[in-house]
């Protein structure tokens, strides 16, 4: 995939992305970030940070359990480890971090 095609890809999903989790339930301050980044905060002073790599045409996501790695692939964002998709394991981070019940959808 081209660069400029990736970045516009990420760009849209990031997005999605805070719209989403504005409107979760979760208490978190999102803060969106120069060059493709954004940064959450958690009530109890957790972080997460969710960016677009564009040299690995990655989405990135640090959370407190670990590091994930996310390619686009047959139209969603997978899992370079083992195929989960990112939606669901956003909505798993986000609970597990805020210790709040989450549920994301990729509205498109």
């Amino acid at each position: 995939m081209e660069e400029s095609a990736f970045n516009t890809l990420a760009e849209a999903e990031l997005a999605r992305i805070e719209a989403a989790l504005e409107d979760c339930g979760a208490d978190i301050d999102i803060e969106p970030k120069p060059g493709g980044v954004l940064e959450l905060e958690f009530d109890n002073g957790s972080k997460m940070i969710i960016n677009r790599h564009t040299a690995a045409r990655e989405i990135w996501v640090a959370a407190k359990s670990g590091g994930f790695h996310f390619r686009f692939d047959a139209g969603r964002w997978v899992n370079t480890r083992d195929g989960a998709e990112l939606w669901q394991m956003l909505a798993a981070l986000v609970s597990a971090q805020s210790g709040a019940s989450v549920t994301l959808s990729a509205a498109r």
